[in-house]
């Protein structure tokens, strides 16, 4: 394992237990967010990165009985969190890395990513593997629950020229990655760029 995932594992291994109730509000942001994917009863979606599973009801209520939801995330804490919240009622948890991921290439319709492109080593690279885990067509959703000059403000930091999820740089770095990105949305209380899996 990388020193990027060993850094990234004890950060939120850290923070799991008492991560939902530091962030209370979110839950309309992500419900919004998940129905812009344009999800269909029967889809088989992934929440990469999924964190203690905030996204999986409204993922699981957008492809409904017949679809397959699946939330990934490379700690393990996380993945307890989300359990003990009744989130593994609502999909399949899996302890896996977003970078090498144990599915089959064009296995999904969509992927949901919530504050996943920050901590991702090879963002082209790595989002590749994202690309190849979905059919042409499929969709990408690069989500945050507030803006980037709002994250910067939390953080206590200024955005800077490179900032990965800046729409001049997310674009270009997206068509690397076979995505096209069909819409960028930064607010102060929300975030969400939507790409489609390019052939």
């Amino acid at each position: 394992m990388s020193d990027d995932h060993t850094h990234v594992q004890e950060f939120f291994t850290a923070r799991a237990a008492d991560w939902d109730s530091k962030f209370p509000d979110d839950g309309p942001a992500y419900a919004a967010a998940v129905s812009e994917m344009g999800l269909d009863a029967g889809d088989q979606v992934l929440d990469a990165g999924c964190g203690t599973g905030r996204a999986l009801p409204s993922l699981r209520a957008a492809v409904g009985s017949s679809g397959t939801v699946i939330g990934a995330d490379l700690t393990p804490a996380m993945l307890e969190a989300a359990s003990q919240a009744g989130r593994d009622q609502e999909s399949a948890l899996l302890l896996a890395d977003v970078t090498a991921l144990p599915l089959r290439t064009e296995s999904l319709d969509a992927v949901f990513a919530a504050g996943l492109i920050a901590h991702l080593p090879e963002p082209s690279e790595n989002l590749r593997e994202l690309a190849r885990v979905v059919r042409p067509g499929g969709t990408l959703a690069l989500f945050h629950p507030i803006g980037r000059a709002a994250l910067a403000a939390r953080q206590g930091r200024q955005l800077t020229p490179d900032d990965l999820r800046a729409e001049a740089n997310l674009g270009p770095l997206l068509a690397r990655s076979r995505w096209r990105m069909t819409s960028y949305v930064d607010e102060p209380g929300y975030f969400l760029a939507l790409a489609v899996r390019e052939s």
